[in-house]
């Protein structure tokens, strides 16, 4: 039986892993499985590995990770992904509220819409500042203004803004950055740029590195920290991640790596390597202090990490946590253990770097 060969000709082969449920679909007897590897001619690894849900992690993630999820191709249609989105967001965000309690406003900051997002108390000494949050949802859809900012707002006791920013592909690049900016600008007229700090999951924590990225060009102020959740800076490559794991880890189906770049509707015509759409080909130092957190089965633990050790070299402060065996944006499901303990690694961060 044989696995999907991945990667390209590299001095280090590149490992491919199958995943359960897609050998569940190659084989009448999974005990009949086995391990096994070759190696080709250029370097690259064809890898078949059994991988069990691993016991490191809480009973609940493990269970999370065990779900099973058809593997079939059955592409969502942006229609799909938005509505389903909205309904998945505004559930999770439900469970985000009864655990942490906070008030959600819809309102417009410099002519783009915002979520709001309050504590019930606010902490002492706190109302003088800000987070900015910028969703993930793969540059199309919205799947984080509240599973995003509603537990952080309860632990840290500050504000919130969760910028619902012009989506692809009707608006691709640079059109949520440049709504982020706006919000980010017009904030600075009450609040310190060293009492702001901005943050995003996903294709938020991108948007988060180009805003950053945007603010030098721009001469602006840097806000007092920033975090970078699952994400990476540097379209015009996949890293070795992309071809391991899918949104859902092991689970569902398992795309062969792409020639494309990231997320081609939101690049549009931009150069791949642009510094701001591609901040790593930029200028890093200068940046401000920077929590970087991805996990172990994350399809974007490669860019995390490799974003992350550009900001090192750049001399930026910049901090890694990343969770074992979990899968993407793993902390938008609130009823994780390892999801409180993220948000509250997140929160902590922020706390200490805006009380500054």
């Amino acid at each position: 039986m044989a696995c999907l060969g991945l990667g390209r000709a590299v001095t280090v082969a590149v490992m491919a892993v199958c995943a359960g449920v897609a050998i569940a679909q190659q084989a009448d007897d999974l005990s009949q499985v086995k391990d096994s590897s070759r190696i080709g001619p250029d370097g690259t690894a064809y890898v078949m590995r059994v991988v069990p849900v691993p016991t490191t992690i809480s009973p609940e993630a493990q269970k999370s990770l065990a779900r099973v999820v058809s593997d079939a191709v059955v592409p969502s249609t942006l229609e799909q992904r938005r509505t389903g989105t909205d309904k998945w967001q505004n559930g999770a965000g439900e469970v985000s509220k009864q655990m942490y309690p906070a008030k959600v406003e819809e309102s417009t900051i410099a002519g783009v819409p915002v979520r709001i997002v309050t504590p019930l108390t606010m902490s002492a000494g706190k109302g003088d500042k800000v987070l900015i949050n910028l969703h993930g949802g793969g540059f199309n859809s919205d799947s984080g203004s509240l599973t995003e900012t509603i537990p952080i707002a309860n632990l840290t006791g500050i504000k919130v803004v969760a910028v619902l920013y012009r989506l692809a592909p009707e608006h691709p690049f640079p059109a949520g950055l440049d709504d982020a900016v706006a919000v980010y600008k017009e904030l600075l007229k009450t609040y310190k740029p060293n009492h702001i700090a901005i943050y995003g999951t996903s294709a938020g924590a991108i948007l988060t590195a180009e805003v950053t990225a945007k603010l030098k060009q721009m001469k602006l102020p840097m806000p007092a920290a920033t975090g970078i959740f699952s994400g990476m800076g540097d379209f015009s490559r996949l890293g070795d991640s992309w071809s391991l794991f899918a949104l859902n880890g092991f689970s569902g189906h398992l795309d062969a790596p792409s020639a494309t770049p990231h997320d081609a509707e939101y690049v549009g015509t931009t150069d791949l390597k642009d510094t701001v759409l591609s901040p790593i080909y930029g200028d890093l130092s200068g940046f401000p202090p920077t929590l970087f957190v991805t996990s172990g089965r994350d399809l974007l633990v490669s860019g995390t990490t490799t974003l992350h050790r550009a900001y090192l070299r750049a001399g930026v402060d910049a901090r890694l946590v990343e969770f074992e065996a979990l899968t993407h944006a793993f902390w938008n499901d609130p009823k994780l253990p390892e999801s409180k303990e993220a948000d509250e690694v997140m929160a902590k961060f922020f706390v200490e770097r805006l009380g500054r």
